[in-house]
């Protein structure tokens, strides 16, 4: 069930319509989980069971962790638990993927071997709340958070339906502690909600969907060797789908919960405006990169063990962070650039950064566009399905391609794809560090609802292919 379908819309009109009929909070709250396992089971039914275990094994072994005394039982059942959680995630996103790269190594040494395919279906969402159940689990362990007395709410905690299946990546005190409550309703509230799905699905239908799309798909799902132009113009059509894709719904995710009285944290924030890769990564997928700082890299030993340790311990973080988006080794690239762009930056920023220069408006500017610049030039691994496209189309941005081009986009769709990019950080830029909220609260109420109507209108009669969104594969 997608956010951007009919089915979605008629599916949240029904639980919002009876959420806020029931009188009795608990009432509510069991009306939700049940809503959020039939949103669950709309895309594969069997895979409720797993949400189901998952859940059950989470809170059973929090609870037990939560009244051990002795620090021996309690690291076993912290050990037992994750191996559960990260088992199942582990079985079920990389199972082919080990089986495929094991059977190439064996072949390549001489051994003959060739296994049944294992034909593993992934389960849509598991990686977002597997990664909130080791979060609870951990939190528990080192004392925290306290475990839940409710089955009931840490529940709805790992199944609530606007972010389920692609996040935002919860923390169980930021959203626990608002199921102690009843969650009134509040009209003001329930229409930013409303706005903010709006613009989640204008950039989602419209601008990810309706205009780029079609451009990236030109390049990306053709076969060929492109030129300089069609190239950029391919990777920045991908640069801004990514974005107003995931992003898109995020915003969605955000609004929906409100309209059900419930606050997600931020995911999003102008991270194409971002100064250096730290920095964006402060602004992209927030609640990964916090979920990775927080629960790995700081455990590895952040950056309190020494230059080397924390070098390494940046690119363990990003190439884990990588493999999270997907079991081949392009999205294990993606996140291994980020690692060297990160060290990179770490290593300039000792050396270099205590000269004014780097304050002046006009150089934060440049090296603004030079950070969207090499990030663009991620995205190729992790849209690529092979390392020979990701080398083909890079070596052509790079104009070091020495054959004829053969794939060509057409002039319209470049000019299109390099346009928007344009306005897309133009808009970042401008707005890096602003929030939403501020911005629409000094415009004047008019302008707003012009803004949301053409929206609506848009979404409602662009034609096109229906898509799920990019992040459900993860």
């Amino acid at each position: 069930m997608l956010f951007n379908s009919y089915t979605f819309f008629v599916f949240f009109c029904i639980v919002t319509v009876g959420y806020y009929l029931l009188p009795l909070w608990t009432t509510r709250k069991l009306f939700l989980l049940i809503a959020s396992y039939i949103f669950y089971a709309a895309w594969n039914p069997p895979f409720v069971v797993l949400i189901l275990f998952s859940t059950f094994v989470g809170w059973w072994f929090a609870k037990l962790i939560d009244r051990a005394i002795q620090p021996a039982p309690k690291k076993l059942l912290l050990i037992i638990s994750l191996i559960i959680n990260l088992g199942l995630l582990g079985f079920f996103k990389y199972g082919n993927f080990l089986l495929d790269n094991f059977t190439n190594s064996v072949n390549a040494i001489g051994i003959n071997y060739q296994p049944a395919h294992l034909d593993i279906i992934l389960p849509i969402g598991i990686s977002f709340y597997t990664f909130e159940t080791v979060s609870y689990t951990l939190d528990v362990y080192f004392g925290k958070s306290k475990a839940s007395a409710s089955l009931l709410d840490y529940a709805l905690y790992l199944a609530f339906f606007p972010h389920l299946v692609a996040g935002p990546i919860l923390r169980a005190d930021e959203f626990i502690s608002q199921c102690d409550r009843k969650q009134p309703f509040i009209f003001s509230n329930f229409c930013w909600g409303l706005s903010l799905a709006t613009l989640g699905l204008f950039e989602k239908v419209v601008v990810a969907d309706g205009i780029l799309a079609p451009i990236v798909e030109s390049l990306y799902s053709a076969k060929g060797i492109p030129n300089f132009a069609s190239a950029w113009g391919g990777t920045l059509a991908f640069t801004g789908q990514v974005f107003c894709d995931f992003a898109g719904y995020s915003t969605c995710s955000i609004g929906i919960a409100l309209c059900l009285g419930f606050v997600l944290p931020l995911n999003f924030h102008f991270p194409y405006a971002a100064i250096g890769f730290s920095d964006f990564w402060r602004r992209w997928h927030i609640s990964l990169s916090t979920w990775l700082r927080d629960y790995l890299y700081i455990p590895l030993g952040g950056n309190r063990k020494g230059n080397t340790r924390t070098q390494f311990n940046l690119m363990i973080t990003m190439l884990l962070g990588g493999l999270w988006h997907g079991a081949a080794w392009t999205f294990v690239v993606w996140g291994g650039l980020h690692g060297l762009y990160l060290i990179g930056e770490r290593l300039l920023t000792k050396s270099l950064g205590h000269y004014s220069i780097w304050k002046r408006p006009i150089v934060k500017f440049l090296l603004a566009i030079l950070t969207f610049i090499l990030v663009c030039f991620t995205w190729v691994f992790f849209r690529a399905t092979s390392f020979e496209q990701a080398t083909t189309i890079l070596m052509a941005m790079l104009t070091f391609s020495s054959k004829s081009a053969t794939l060509l986009l057409d002039g319209k769709s470049i000019l299109t794809a390099s346009g928007l990019m344009i306005i897309i950080f133009g808009i970042h830029w401008l707005l890096k560090d602003r929030t939403l909220e501020d911005i629409v609260a000094k415009l004047p109420w008019w302008l707003v609802s012009s803004g949301l109507a053409v929206m609506l209108y848009a979404i409602a009669t662009l034609p096109g292919e229906d898509r799920s969104f990019i992040y459900f594969q993860f």
